[in-house]
């Protein structure tokens, strides 16, 4: 009665329903974990400087030389 959708035309409906459905809850899912706080808070340069004298990559005159610029900017 005027759908003229041939013999195919309910799979082809169902098929981009499903398209359309899965793409919105995509986009919902990823823009609430975009906005999301995240579980591991980010590290700053001054904790990142210090792990790195813990480990033994560099030395007391060398954190304090880097801390003291990175508190200076």
């Amino acid at each position: 009665m005027g759908w003229h959708y041939g013999e195919w035309g309910g799979l082809w409906m169902l098929l981009w329903m499903a398209v359309f459905w899965g793409g919105l809850l995509w986009l919902i899912f990823w823009g609430v974990r975009r906005t999301a706080p995240s579980a591991e808070p980010r590290r700053g340069a001054i904790d990142i400087l210090e792990e790195r004298y813990a480990r033994g990559e560099i030395d007391d005159q060398e954190l304090q030389a880097r801390r003291a610029q990175l508190e200076r900017t």
